[in-house]
């Protein structure tokens, strides 16, 4: 027996995938930002918290309003459809024929559909929202469940890379573990994003270690060049 084996990528783990990315890159870069500038560990953990804190608030936020917003657009637009159904039924049925026709049903069969689906009008009106405006239902509390999944991953991945700070009083020597460190997890993370999102898996998983590996070289050579010392 034949199976099919198609990889789907779930809004959670897009979600995922949204606060890992930034959280491992942005405190990373912040780190090595800040250990071009300074000796003290200490300062880097401060401020790094201080970034992961503000960055998940910020992350979880801004997910909540893209969860709100998509929520708002098709409450409108359903609204929007239960109007037309009614005040023109016949241009309704006529954009039901038109789907069907894309799919290269005779015009007998396109007719006989539209009769049927126009007597069930929350069906009719839930084929429109899928097939006419490409629009599915969001889940309820998507946006509160977005929000709280986004802000945790940046928490996570803004952690790994302020790690070493913790455990090495030096800044300069805690940057060399918290490169190591976080040049795994970019690479391992790289990987099974480009897994989730069917791409290439190895060529995926060094793109995301390049971006990483340039946002914290970038931030490191300019601190250093404010602070008029040497790279």
């Amino acid at each position: 027996m034949h199976h099919e084996h198609h990889l789907k990528s779930s809004d959670t783990i897009r979600d995922i995938v949204i606060g890992m990315s930034d959280g491992l890159t942005v405190p990373f870069a912040l780190a090595a930002g800040l250990s071009g500038a300074v000796n003290s560990s200490g300062i880097v953990v401060t401020a790094g918290i201080a970034e992961i804190v503000a960055g998940s608030i910020a992350m979880g936020l801004g997910g909540f309003l893209a969860g709100r917003t998509e929520a708002d657009h098709y409450n409108s637009e359903l609204q929007r459809e239960y109007e037309e159904v009614e005040r023109v039924p016949e241009q309704e049925k006529f954009e039901v024929k038109q789907v069907f026709a894309d799919f290269g049903l005779s015009e007998h069969l396109q007719d006989e559909i539209a009769e049927e689906m126009a007597k069930d009008k929350d069906r009719w009106v839930d084929f429109m929202m899928r097939y006419e405006l490409g629009l599915e239902k969001p889940l309820a509390n998507r946006a509160t469940q977005s929000a709280v999944t986004i802000g945790i991953s940046y928490i996570v991945g803004g952690i790994i890379p302020l790690s070493p700070y913790f455990f090495v009083a030096d800044s300069q020597h805690a940057l060399y573990y918290s490169c190591a460190i976080t040049m795994v997890c970019l690479f391992v993370f790289g990987y099974f994003k480009s897994k989730v999102t069917g791409q290439p898996a190895i060529s995926g998983a060094f793109k995301v270690l390049i971006i990483g590996a340039l946002a914290a070289t970038a931030a490191f050579v300019m601190a250093k060049l404010i602070n008029g010392g040497k790279i």
